[in-house]
């Protein structure tokens, strides 16, 4: 049925679990999020917190494995988990695309990189080669390789690391789809490549109007890139809103740690960065009540044993504005300002 009020992409109660010999792996676990177009929804997480295997769902490359995935993921009114294997084929591609996080391994090295993004174009356009090698070389022009009509026919070890990735960039936008994953695109390149590739997404997005989903562990790409923030833990959303009340109103002790770990270039230089404490949980055999209790040094400010027994609901925090946490805490703000502030920048919290 068409429902006009929901958002552009609508993940609702994603559950994606895996068969093992070992048992049941909970990769992610009633996940919901909505992404409208033109907007880009950044996903953070330690490894392991189910950011990449709920981003796979929505590409359907989970189908014909030994997943087993409940729920709804509606792009555009449409229940992408309703539709059959052919049917998903013509969408993936198509409508939504994937930037892999290593272009090397996502290229294939026997074939040009110029046939390799033709092939993408041709699967969902009826174009002649000749025309589907003009469309790339245009495409190619637009991301920034330089000699674009000569580098068609390079193969991926003659690129380098930031021209394979706008490679995939163009591969990815060539059938101007509506919705872009980008699996941390921007890891395995140094600094100055990183910024030129976040700029060109951006560009990108503005000329196109495409949602974009960036998967990262890098909160500043969060800060810069997206207009809505999810942080990710054990396969399930903690904290969810927009960018700028997550990252400066943060209400779940994870992202406090997320935040604290991460050294502020332009801050205070005497400032200390503050790791979270254990290791992410096993998906096999998650802990009980709140996933995060196990690691988190402020469990004995919640009454009773709540973090242990229950597991928090994701529900707006005192600030409202959609920003939604998972926590027990009875009052995440005052002590995020009254303990952890202090403990990450003593000489700031001073002079507050």
């Amino acid at each position: 049925m068409n429902d006009s009020s929901r958002a552009f992409l609508s993940v609702q109660d994603l559950v994606v679990h895996f068969k093992t010999a070992d048992g049941i792996v909970k990769a992610t676990d009633g996940l919901s999020y909505n992404l409208e177009r033109g907007k880009t929804l950044g996903i953070v997480g330690e490894s392991g917190s189910g950011k990449s295997v709920s981003s796979a769902a929505i590409m359907g490359l989970h189908r014909g494995t030994n997943a087993m995935i409940t729920g709804n993921i509606w792009l555009d009114d449409v229940d992408l988990l309703e539709l059959s294997d052919r049917e998903m084929r013509a969408k993936r591609g198509k409508e939504v695309a994937m930037i892999f996080q290593d272009p090397l391994s996502a290229l294939h090295p026997y074939y040009s990189v110029g046939n390799q993004i033709a092939e993408a174009y041709r699967v969902h356009n009826k174009v002649s080669r000749r025309d589907a090698r003009k469309k790339v070389v245009e495409m190619l022009e637009l991301v920034g390789i330089p000699q674009p009509d000569r580098r068609y026919d390079s193969y991926p070890h003659e690129y380098s690391g930031g021209m394979r990735q706008r490679a995939m960039i163009a591969m990815a936008l060539i059938n101007d789809p509506s919705l872009v994953i980008a699996d941390e695109p921007t890891t395995a390149l140094d600094v100055t490549v990183q910024a030129q590739i976040l700029d060109l997404l951006q560009k990108l997005q503005r000329e196109f109007n495409t949602a974009i989903i960036m998967i990262t562990h890098d909160l500043g790409v969060v800060a810069e890139m997206a207009d809505d923030a999810l942080v990710m833990y054990a396969g399930r959303a903690v904290e969810y809103g927009p960018v700028k009340e997550v990252l400066t109103h943060p209400e779940m002790p994870y992202t406090w740690g997320l935040l604290s770990s991460v050294p502020d270039v332009g801050g205070d230089p005497n400032a200390r960065m503050v790791p979270i404490p254990g290791n992410p949980p096993s998906l096999l055999n998650p802990p009980s009540g709140c996933p995060f209790h196990p690691r988190c040094v402020h469990s004995d400010k919640v009454p009773g044993d709540l973090c242990r027994t229950t597991l928090p609901e994701l529900r707006e925090g005192p600030r409202g504005a959609g920003h939604l946490t998972r926590c027990h805490l009875p009052d995440p703000e005052a002590i995020y300002e009254a303990v952890v502030v202090p403990e990450i920048a003593p000489e700031q919290a001073e002079e507050r």
